[in-house]
């Protein structure tokens, strides 16, 4: 059996083309010299999310796009973000082996096309199934990469969208069809449009739209709408706060500016800040605005007065403190003496519970 030094070669010596996108806290591209420095040991995975790697590899024939193969591995990082060889090894060789065992062929031999390695991961324990609402984004993401049409659910979201169809006829949408519409935000006037309607989407539309919105690069006039909903939203004070985590979600890509910061300010001072699931939601994927110190203290003091208790912040701070700029940044915080009572209490729980 031939030897791999990375799944990244392995990929390589085949006929396929193939994409590999992150898939942890949003889905991005991942470019394959990127993650085979990863593979390497030379560099940490560049977004880690509860302590793993989690990546798609989406394979194709040219000939036949429609007929992609698309493996969702997820890889244990070690304490610095850096890939557990022995675990890449472990998946590398369980990869191999099945494909001698599936195909009835050496790993160097070519395939007739890239499905024969749809099976390659049974019963891998390093596969995961996303949630659907990624895997929808994931779908369309696929089908745009591949250049193949949309499903058959787009035109309905499209005409809803551009406000062709009543607001109130939103129950007639597929969810697929809104993951398609906001991935092809590109596409003619699809982002324009959307940046229109937005704030008069009602709950479930917008929600999910945001769902989606979190995998794409919203341009200036997304962006402030999206904003300014948010802004609306938490003054008022009405929406549930799961549709404040949405928006947070959408709100996530957009460019960094002093108004975002502002608006993700006020979310903390609100009482919405304590919530767990708009906590999820910022943490998770409002991490690169955290690095703004400001911003960074607030929500750690708001972090350590938040609803669900000391579990939620441990759980919270074992995520972001994987990442490195996060992690020594946090740790400037809790070394502040201007730092809360509460917040040096929950650091204390923290460090109590063997965090580190």
């Amino acid at each position: 059996m031939a030897h791999f030094e990375t799944l990244t070669d392995f990929i390589r010596q085949t006929e396929a083309q193939f994409r590999i996108f992150d898939m942890g806290r949003c889905i991005s591209k991942l470019s394959p010299d990127t993650f085979r420095q990863v593979e390497m040991g030379h560099i940490p995975y560049p977004t880690p999310f509860l302590h793993q790697a989690w990546i798609a590899i989406l394979m194709w024939n040219p000939k036949q796009a429609d007929e992609n193969v698309v493996w969702f591995l997820k890889l244990p990082l070690d304490e610095q973000g850096f890939l557990v060889q022995a675990a890449r090894d472990d998946f590398l060789n369980r990869l191999l082996q099945n494909l001698s065992n599936t195909m009835g062929k050496g790993p160097l031999d070519q395939p007739t096309d890239a499905t024969e390695y749809r099976d390659a991961l049974k019963d891998n324990p390093f596969s995961f199934t996303p949630d659907q609402e990624k895997m929808a984004a994931f779908h369309a993401t696929a089908k745009l990469t591949t250049r193949q049409p949309a499903s058959s659910y787009y035109d309905a979201a499209k005409q809803y969208f551009h406000g062709k169809t009543k607001l109130s006829d939103w129950d007639t949408l597929g969810y697929q069809g809104i993951a398609d519409y906001v991935i092809r935000h590109q596409q003619g006037n699809n982002e324009q449009k959307l940046a229109e309607i937005f704030p008069q989407l009602p709950d479930v539309p917008l929600e999910a739209a945001c769902t989606f919105i979190e995998h794409i690069q919203p341009a200036e006039a997304l962006s402030t709408t999206i904003r300014q909903r948010l802004e609306t939203t938490v003054t008022e004070g009405q929406a549930s706060a799961n549709q404040v985590g949405a928006l947070l979600r959408a709100i996530s890509q957009t460019p960094e500016s002093e108004q975002k910061i502002a608006v993700l300010s006020e979310v903390l001072k609100s009482p919405y800040g304590r919530e767990a699931e708009v906590i999820a939601a910022l943490a998770s994927r409002c991490w690169a605005s955290l690095q703004y110190p400001q911003l960074l203290q607030l929500f750690l003091e708001t972090l350590a007065n938040n609803d669900a208790g000391q579990p939620c912040f441990n759980r919270v701070m074992a995520d972001l403190m994987f990442i490195p700029t996060l992690r020594a940044l946090s740790l400037q915080q809790f070394r502040s003496l201007e730092r809360s009572d509460a917040l040096s209490k929950a650091i204390g729980g923290m460090f109590g519970d063997g965090f580190l």
